[in-house]
């Protein structure tokens, strides 16, 4: 080697891998992947999407971005492993996995492989009786995770509506890890999703608020929980 000159040195990277939940379907769960996801890019993270939800919503919501954006493949849940791989070798920063609802099998493999579960979870008796499995799968594998309260109204005049304060009764009950994002029901997480862009990138501020504060919430949980590891 000549002297004076130093050898290139290869940066570790280190990927970080979220399952996104719902057994229940309509909860918004490819909502707040597809937002995560943005939200990531939009902070400079290199950022893999893995739908193995069969409706494949986030790979269109992606491929309806007309800039750049996060990569998305579509595959299934027996070839989520050789995805995890792909990203490592592709040198990625996270890995958002859009799961399919009811799919239990393909749940609980994403589950394995993730380092943070976010369960999305409507503010409905049927939704929060529904999360109580996942929940239960969560803890047995030893997951950090988050619940994430989803599509609930607005509260006014800052008192919540009476079903979310039943449903937030209940997730205390449950002692599940809540977030303290509310994700609101707002018509922008749609509108924006058509064009596959974020409500971070509209002018809709509460809602670019909303998304912003989740994203820091997932990633100081994802920092804490390595930490730990």
């Amino acid at each position: 080697m000549t002297a004076g000159r130093r050898s290139p040195v290869l940066l570790e990277v280190i990927l970080r891998t979220v399952a996104v939940i719902a057994l229940k379907g309509g909860s918004g769960k490819t909502t707040v992947a597809a937002h995560l996801a943005l939200a990531a890019h939009l902070r400079g993270v290199d950022t893999l999407v893995v739908d193995i939800d069969p409706q494949r919503s986030i790979e269109q919501v992606l491929g309806a971005r007309g800039q750049d954006g996060p990569s998305c493949i579509a595959t299934t849940g027996a070839k989520l492993m050789s995805a995890q791989f792909a990203a490592i070798g592709l040198r990625k920063q996270l890995l958002i996995i859009d799961t399919p609802a009811g799919a239990l099998e393909d749940v609980s493999e994403a589950i394995v492989l993730s380092d943070f579960a976010v369960m999305v979870v409507r503010p409905t008796l049927i939704d929060i009786s529904g999360l109580a499995r996942t929940l239960m799968m969560v803890r047995r594998l030893g997951k950090p995770s988050t619940v994430v309260v989803s599509q609930a109204p607005a509260a006014r005049e800052q008192v919540e509506a009476p079903l979310v304060k039943r449903a937030l009764r209940g997730l205390d009950y449950m002692k599940a890890p809540l977030a303290p994002v509310i994700v609101r029901s707002r018509s922008i997480y749609q509108t924006a999703l058509e064009t596959g862009r974020s409500a971070e990138e509209s002018s809709d501020r509460a809602a670019a608020a909303e998304m912003a504060a989740l994203w820091a919430h997932v990633d100081a949980a994802m920092t804490a929980a390595s930490a730990q590891a």
